[in-house]
């Protein structure tokens, strides 16, 4: 009886530790050994502005340490919001969750000269599959390379649940991650990716998907999104 109560004892510690090192908005110890840094503490949204803009976007608030876009009116209204800093090489980690029929994005290496993020910024499609239009194509489904690279189903959980994100972006390589399962794998600049860019949307964009170098963006597609956990570290 002893045992078996020292070993239930055990477990409940085992647990409390691994919830504690999990916890939103913090970093496990092998993310501080291996150089990730909080873009966003759960309290304020410091280092992030609006795009092409100085300040936050009044849309864009810390809801029950969360970074959230509120609106839900369909349309943008608030515009994306970008990091202050410029990211080279990098990886990203973060969790998003969607609501019900909603649509966001997460771009990287995007410049400012362009009108829009996605003008410059490759994008990690943010989506509600089973009620959004976009759903349909595994082109613009969750997880995908936006327009360009497909993900597979099956991957993403409902809105109204926490997804998490790994995005790898070293020099030419990236790879999406999403839910603990590698979905998109691609090198930018290359044969595949210019021909990609060629038959789509995209081509209008002479500096789509060119930078070396540019700010993280968030995406106002008008639906309620909200974004936490936000770690990086430089490669």
């Amino acid at each position: 009886m002893r045992k078996n109560l020292i070993a239930i004892l055990g477990l409940f510690v085992l647990a409390a530790s691994t919830a504690a090192a999990q916890a939103p908005n913090t970093l496990t110890a092998e993310e501080k050994a291996a150089g990730f840094k909080l873009l966003f503490d759960g309290k304020a949204a410091t280092d992030w502005r609006g795009y092409q803009q100085k300040t936050l976007p009044g849309g864009w608030t810390v809801v029950d340490g969360a970074l959230a876009l509120t609106s839900g009116s369909g349309e943008p209204s608030s515009g994306d919001i970008v990091t202050r800093a410029e990211y080279s090489n990098f990886e990203l980690r973060l969790e998003w969750r969607i609501a019900k029929d909603g649509n966001s994005g997460i771009m990287y290496r995007v410049s400012e000269e362009y009108e829009a993020p996605y003008e410059s910024g490759p994008e990690m499609q943010v989506l509600d599959d089973a009620g959004h239009a976009d759903g349909k194509s595994r082109l613009t489904a969750a997880g995908s390379c936006f327009g360009l690279y497909p993900a597979p189903a099956g991957i993403v959980k409902p809105a109204g649940e926490w997804n998490e994100v790994r995005i790898i972006a070293d020099g030419a390589h990236v790879e999406h991650w999403l839910n603990g399962v590698k979905v998109v794998e691609y090198e930018l600049w290359s044969p595949d990716w210019r021909g990609r860019v060629a038959s789509s949307k995209f081509k209008q964009w002479p500096g789509y998907g060119m930078s070396k170098k540019g700010r993280i963006a968030l995406q106002d597609h008008g639906n309620a999104v909200s974004y936490r956990s936000i770690r990086i570290r430089k490669l």
